[in-house]
């Protein structure tokens, strides 16, 4: 968690969060992912039963519903985590003080 400075701070101002900012990057992202996951866990379940191809005995469609949909939840994981370090880093670049200007106002 990120601590916004004070108006107390070495004479830094006070600067607020953005939260509308924040709650809409995040909303996209959340959205976007959100139909990825319904597209992957419907469509490919919905859909097994037309790959009628067969290896090893095993039916391809069923080895891809089954495993292939795993696999991209990790990787719906992956990117949100990946996605929220870059909005974090973004804000604290947004947060800090330009360089060289600590001295300025006085």
């Amino acid at each position: 968690m990120r601590a916004v400075p004070s108006a107390d701070d070495e004479g830094q101002e006070a600067r607020p969060f953005p939260p509308d900012l924040h709650d809409v990057r995040h909303l996209k992202l959340k959205a976007a992912l959100l139909l990825v996951w319904a597209a992957v866990s419907f469509g490919a379940t919905f859909f097994a039963r037309d790959l009628s191809l067969s290896w090893g005995g095993w039916q391809l469609g069923y080895w891809m519903a089954s495993q292939g949909t795993v696999l991209v939840f990790i990787a719906i994981v992956v990117v949100y985590a990946w996605a929220m370090s870059r909005f974090e880093r973004a804000d604290e670049a947004a947060a800090a003080p330009a360089p060289g200007r600590e001295g300025a106002d006085g």
